[in-house]
């Protein structure tokens, strides 16, 4: 019975569902590829892993999938939480065990914890006998087994626009915009121009909504407000909700993907979602072009094809081209964002635009291709070591080796047009 229901798996991202001869849920797990990761428990010799160990209890398997590995985190929580499975809650390692938590204030901060820094919160609260103040959370979400907390949190703002310019709130503000609210990814706490009642209505309701393993209620939400919003003429509402439902109908998470969802090589997803490819065409000490390309499973998408005429840049230095060309792309917070970065060139040119990515917070993964003497090689670069990451590359070189040959040739065009102009 068991290997036709693994015959019947999916090769989606979800949550699987181990039930015992009782019909009691003892394991619920998360996988990028079910068919993979769950086919993974029953080949092979088993290790000591407490999950391992117990298959032989296992007598059937359910499962639900879901659109990305962000929602699949989400909705192993939520069942987690509800149902407490013996085989979650007696063999979890508390290290690895995280809550995205919303405070109780004003304007709420959302926080991640550890389970240990969890537990501590508790029993201080429980000592606290004299001080019987309201509770300091909305809302708790979790436990998130093996949570990628920094990448999700920053997924999570991207979609919801939440502020982290907490050193403004309840103190007297001063009229100057936050980083994220120039790029128009936050709604102006810092600036004063949401109230309390707004923020809690436009950013925290929803993203509580979001948690709680109900996308689409709040794609559902989103799209009446745009739609009110449109008929009376705030376009600038319209257009942010409808950035955010583009955001939530495609979550780009590859940066959220570790080992707690890829157990082994057969399970990091063969299929490339979103990659932008970025070269420098410089003739010279004038004629600077950069190129960015956008490829969407595997093919190209010109559309979305962008052509920079360096303007910056003085003297030959690919590697200041492309920082221009890389912060000019990342003030369109409008483009869609990419699942991988890839440049065209070497250590150098990564390391800049890691660089960058460090210090406007961003955790999309950057890959470079070292072409070598006559572009004849095709060495990949990463600005830091990350297996997932790099193992992603290696089951998918030749779409991105197309990628990097797409930027070069739209660049070299590019160049040669601006010459055949002058």
């Amino acid at each position: 019975m068991i290997q036709d229901i693994l015959k019947n798996l999916p090769d989606q991202s979800g949550i699987y569902l181990f039930y015992s001869q009782k019909k009691e849920l003892i394991y619920v797990g998360k996988a990028t590829s079910l068919k993979s990761r769950v086919s993974s428990y029953f080949r092979g010799p088993r290790s000591s892993r407490p999950i391992e160990q117990m298959m032989h209890e296992v007598v059937d398997i359910k499962w639900k999938t879901t659109d990305s590995a962000l929602e699949a985190a989400i909705l192993e929580s939520v069942y987690i939480k509800k149902y407490l499975p013996k085989y979650n809650v007696d063999g979890k390692d508390d290290k690895s065990w995280n809550y995205i938590v919303i405070t109780n204030e004003a304007y709420p901060q959302v926080k991640t914890f550890r389970q240990r820094e969890m537990e501590m919160i508790k029993k201080n609260k429980e000592q606290d006998t004299k001080n019987k103040t309201e509770n300091e959370f909305l809302y708790v979400f979790g436990p998130y087994p093996g949570l990628n907390s920094a990448a999700a949190m920053k997924i999570l703002r991207r979609m919801f626009l939440f502020s982290t310019c907490q050193k403004m709130i309840g103190k007297k503000q001063q009229n100057k915009s936050c980083l994220y609210r120039q790029m128009g990814q936050c709604l102006g706490v810092c600036t004063g121009e949401i109230t309390p009642k707004e923020y809690k209505a436009k950013v925290i309701r929803p993203l509580a909504t979001f948690l709680s393993g109900k996308k689409k209620q709040v794609i559902t939400d989103f799209e009446k407000q745009m739609k009110r919003a449109a008929k009376s003429e705030d376009f600038e509402t319209a257009a942010r909700l409808r950035d955010q439902l583009k955001q939530l109908e495609r979550i780009q998470d590859i940066a959220m993907i570790n080992s707690s969802f890829t157990m082994d090589r057969k399970e990091i997803s063969k299929g490339v979602s979103r990659i932008e490819g970025f070269d420098i065409s410089n003739l010279g000490s004038t004629g600077k072009v950069g190129s960015m390309v956008v490829f969407v499973d595997g093919y190209p998408d010109k559309h979305e094809y962008r052509k920079f005429t360096i303007k910056t840049v003085e003297g030959q230095s690919d590697v200041d081209c492309l920082e221009e060309v890389i912060r000019r792309r990342l003030k369109h917070s409008e483009w869609q964002s990419p699942d991988i970065f890839l440049i065209d060139g070497g250590l150098p040119q990564v390391n800049k635009v890691q660089s960058i990515f460090d210090e406007l917070g961003i955790l999309t993964p950057v890959v470079g291709i070292a072409k070598g003497p006559e572009r004849k090689r095709n060495d990949f670069v990463f600005p830091k070591p990350n297996k997932t990451v790099m193992l992603w590359v290696k089951q998918n070189e030749e779409v991105l080796v197309r990628v990097r040959d797409e930027a070069h040739r739209f660049a070299i065009t590019f160049q040669r047009s601006k010459r055949t102009i002058s």
